[in-house]
């Protein structure tokens, strides 16, 4: 069996579109994401709170692809992350230990 792996991304909602252009870039096409999403980065970066102060959303997806399509990915959203770093991007990745087809 292919070794899989479980990438959580948190991101600010106007990235979604540049977001599923790295999936497409990188030839991934399944994905769950979340809207509405509230945070506060560890390393700073505003907050995205949804409120009167902190208006901003994040959003949160999550995609189980091979092993070997994770440093690819990863570059692509460093790239966009460089870009604007106080928009606030992370991507978190982890070993995906049974799945149910």
């Amino acid at each position: 069996m292919e070794e899989l792996k479980f990438v959580f991304i948190t991101y600010n909602q106007a990235y979604h579109p540049f977001i599923l252009r790295c999936l497409s870039r990188n030839n991934l096409k399944g994905y769950t994401s979340w809207d509405g999403v509230q945070g506060r980065g560890t390393y700073g970066g505003e907050p995205h709170l949804g409120n009167h102060a902190w208006p901003t959303m994040n959003q949160a997806m999550v995609i189980v692809c091979p092993a070997g399509s994770v440093d690819d990915l990863l570059e692509d959203l460093h790239k966009l992350d460089e870009d604007s770093p106080e928009q606030g991007l992370r991507a978190f990745v982890l070993n995906v230990e049974k799945t149910l087809k």
